[in-house]
């Protein structure tokens, strides 16, 4: 199976295809989003994961969609377990027969 090393969290996303290009302060896109200047600031700078409900404000203002942003989201998740996994130690269930 393929996994992707390393993906973008989707608030890098979000700055550079949706902040920068339309030359937003953050805290004019917190302001149009309805969320504290920390909050966005947080996700944008990969401290903070996207929620449903920021990712549905974003779709509201500015069009990518919920799904996609999550999606994004949820790859960048993945990608940071794996890199724990070794220090997971677990036994493989095994049912006795």
């Amino acid at each position: 199976m393929f996994h992707m090393k390393n993906p973008s969290h989707p608030g890098a996303f979000i700055k550079s295809e949706i902040i920068v290009p339309l030359e937003l302060t953050v805290t004019d896109a917190a302001k149009a989003l309805g969320v504290t200047r920390p909050a966005l600031s947080a996700v944008l700078n990969g401290r903070a994961a996207l929620s449903p409900q920021m990712a549905l404000r974003v779709e509201k203002a500015f069009g990518p969609t919920m799904d996609t942003l999550l999606r994004m989201q949820t790859s960048h998740d993945i990608a940071a377990a794996r890199l724990t996994e070794s220090k997971i130690k677990v036994k493989k269930f095994a049912r006795k027969a």
